[in-house]
C-alpha cells in the first residue's frame, strides 16, 4: 500500500513538473490585469498603455490597465506583492518603486524580495523645465535666483521620493540651493499644477511636458541625463550648463510577483522586446531601453544602492 501511494506521488510530481513549463508556454491563456500605480498622463501610465497594447496584439489576449494611484505607486505596489504569482497580474512602475523603500519605513512588501522584473521599457530623463513666468532662462540664472531666494521657487513632483523629486532634491544638494517641494499625485496633475503657474519648476519628462513646451507654456532649461537627448539637441545637460558632476536617470519597467515561473518571465521579456523592435513603435521618442531579466535585476539592485546614497545626501525623505 505504502509503495502504491509513493508511486503516485512521484507520478503526481513529474506530471507536475513536466505540465508546468508547456503552461507557461501557452501563456497569457486569459485576460492579464496590469496595475499602473499611477493616475493617467505621466511616462508609466503612456509606456504601460502602448506596450501592453502591443503585446494583446502579438498574443491575442486582453491585458487590462488598471490604474491604482497614491502613495509614489506604493499601494499599487503593495497589491501586487500580494497577488497570485502566475503571470495574470503584473506592474508597470517607475525608479519610484525603489525610492519607496527610503521614503516610506513600513511598506506592506519587501522592495528586493517580493517582486521580479520582467524587463524595462524605457529610460527616464528629465527635462528641467520652468514656467515663463520664472525669470530665467539657464540652469546657471535658476541656481543664482534660487540661492538670492530660498524656499521661494517651487518645484513640481508626481510624488514624494518620486523621479520628479529626487532629481531635483539632488539639484538643491549640489548647488546649494533650497527650492521648495510640491508634490502631486502624479505626472498628469504635476504638469497641469506647472501650466496654470500654480508650481514654477519641474524635472518632467519628454512624455509628459513635450507639447507644453512646443505651444511655449514651458520653458526649457537643460536634461538631467549625462549625455542631451536626441529630441532635444539644443538643450544642455545640467552638469554642462552650471552643476559639474550632476546626473539622473530612472526608467520604468515591468514587475511580476516574486514566485512567478521564470517562463513566464522569459515570454513577456520577448514580447516586450518585440515592441520595442517594431517599426510602428511609439516608444521611439520616449526612450526604449530592453534588458533582459538578470540585466534588469542587476540595474535595480544597483539602483537600490545608489537611491539610498542620496537619501542619505539629501536628508529623509517625508511621505
Amino acid at each position: 500500500m505504502k509503495h502504491a501511494m509513493f508511486a503516485a506521488a512521484l507520478l503526481a510530481t513529474a506530471t507536475l513538473l513536466s505540465t508546468a513549463p508547456a503552461n507557461a508556454q501557452n501563456y497569457p491563456a486569459k485576460t492579464v490585469r496590469v496595475i499602473i500605480p499611477w493616475p493617467p498622463g505621466g511616462l508609466t501610465d503612456i509606456a504601460g498603455r502602448l506596450v501592453f497594447a502591443k503585446i494583446s496584439e502579438q498574443t491575442g489576449q486582453q491585458f487590462i490597465i488598471d490604474n491604482r494611484p497614491g502613495a509614489t505607486g506604493s499601494i499599487g505596489s503593495e497589491m501586487l506583492a500580494k497577488s497570485a504569482p502566475d503571470g495574470y497580474t503584473l506592474m508597470v512602475h517607475s525608479t519610484s518603486h525603489i525610492s519607496n523603500a527610503y521614503t516610506y519605513p513600513k511598506l506592506g512588501y519587501d522592495t528586493l524580495r517580493d517582486f521580479t522584473l520582467a524587463g524595462f521599457l524605457v529610460a527616464q530623463t528629465g527635462l528641467l523645465a520652468t514656467h515663463p513666468s520664472l525669470p530665467v532662462k539657464s540652469v546657471k540664472e535658476l541656481v543664482s535666483l534660487a540661492r538670492r531666494h530660498p524656499d521661494q521657487i517651487l518645484y513640481a513632483s508626481s510624488g514624494n521620493g518620486s523621479f520628479s523629486h529626487m532629481a531635483i532634491a539632488l539639484l538643491n544638494s549640489m548647488s546649494g540651493t533650497r527650492m521648495l517641494h510640491v508634490p502631486y499625485k502624479g505626472g498628469g496633475p504635476a504638469t497641469t499644477a506647472m501650466v496654470s503657474g500654480e508650481s514654477q519648476l519641474i524635472a518632467g519628462t519628454p512624455a509628459a511636458l513635450a507639447t507644453q513646451l512646443q505651444s511655449q507654456r514651458l520653458r526649457l532649461l537643460a536634461v538631467t541625463s549625462d549625455s542631451r537627448l536626441r529630441q532635444f539637441p539644443d538643450a544642455p545637460t545640467v552638469a554642462e550648463s552650471g552643476v559639474p558632476g550632476y546626473e539622473y536617470r530612472g526608467w520604468v519597467a515591468v514587475f511580476a510577483p516574486a514566485a512567478t515561473p521564470r517562463p513566464v518571465i522569459d515570454r513577456l521579456n520577448a514580447e516586450i522586446k518585440k515592441v520595442l523592435d517594431r517599426p510602428d513603435n511609439k516608444l521611439a521618442e520616449l526612450e526604449p531601453w530592453h534588458m533582459t531579466p538578470e540585466q534588469a535585476m542587476a540595474r535595480l539592485r544597483s539602483d537600490y544602492e545608489k537611491h539610498g546614497k542620496l537619501v542619505k545626501l539629501i536628508g529623509p525623505i517625508s511621505p
